[in-house]
C-alpha cells in the first residue's frame, strides 16, 4: 500500500494461568422451563372455601388490631389517615383543650327533634332553629381559628415537609367531633400537655 508503513504489533505471549481461578456456583444453571415451573402459581385456588375462610380471618385480624390501636393508640395498626408523629402530636393538641365546636353536634341533634314539634309548640322551634345557627357560627369561627394555630405551632415545632397534606382539616374535623365519638380515642386528659 501506497504511503502507509506497517507498524509490527508484537506477537501475543503466553497468558499466565489466573492464580486463584474463579469458584462457580457450584450448581448448574436451572433450565428455563424448570425455573417458569417453579415460579407458576394458579390464578385460582384449587380449594376456593378454604382460600375464602382464610382470607376473611386474615381480614378480620387486621380488622380486630386495626380497632385496638384505636383505643390504645397503637401507631403499628392504626389507618394511614392517623399514623405518624404530626397527626398524634395534632390529636392529642386539640383532645387536650376545650373546644366550643365538639357540642355543635349534639345541640344540632336537639334542634332536629324540636323541630317534630313545630306545629306544635311554633316558637319553640324559631328558638331552636336560631340557636342552632348562632351555635353552628360560633363553632365554625372557633374551629377555622384554632386550626390555623395548629398549623402554625406544627411548623414551628416539624419541618416542612414532615407536615402531612390536610392536616389542618384533621384537626378541623376532630374539633367538631364529641370527644366520648372521637377516633383513634383520646390519649391525654384536659389541661395535659402533649407529648
Amino acid at each position: 500500500m501506497i504511503g502507509r508503513s506497517k507498524k509490527e504489533t508484537p506477537a501475543p505471549g503466553p497468558v499466565a494461568p489466573e492464580e486463584h481461578p474463579a469458584a462457580g456456583k457450584g450448581r448448574p444453571t436451572p433450565k428455563r422451563r424448570e425455573a417458569e415451573a417453579r415460579n407458576q402459581r394458579p390464578l385460582v385456588p384449587t380449594d376456593r372455601k378454604a382460600a375464602k375462610r382464610e382470607m376473611r380471618e386474615r381480614r378480620n385480624e387486621m380488622y380486630a388490631k386495626q380497632q385496638e390501636a384505636m383505643r390504645t393508640g397503637d401507631e403499628r395498626y392504626l389507618p394511614v389517615r392517623d399514623k405518624g408523629p404530626v397527626r398524634r402530636w395534632v390529636r392529642d393538641y386539640v383532645d387536650s383543650h376545650f373546644s366550643p365546636s365538639e357540642y355543635f353536634l349534639p345541640l344540632a341533634m336537639a334542634s332536629i327533634v324540636l323541630l317534630f314539634f313545630a306545629s306544635m309548640f311554633p316558637e319553640v322551634a324559631v328558638i331552636g332553629m336560631i340557636v342552632m345557627y348562632v351555635a353552628f357560627a360560633i363553632s365554625l369561627a372557633f374551629a377555622i381559628g384554632y386550626a390555623m394555630i395548629i398549623r402554625r405551632k406544627l411548623r414551628a415545632r416539624f419541618d416542612e415537609d414532615q407536615i402531612p397534606r390536610f392536616t389542618g382539616i384533621y384537626a378541623f374535623s376532630r374539633l367538631f367531633q364529641p370527644r366520648f365519638l372521637r377516633a383513634p380515642k383520646p390519649q391525654v386528659k384536659r389541661g395535659e400537655q402533649p407529648a
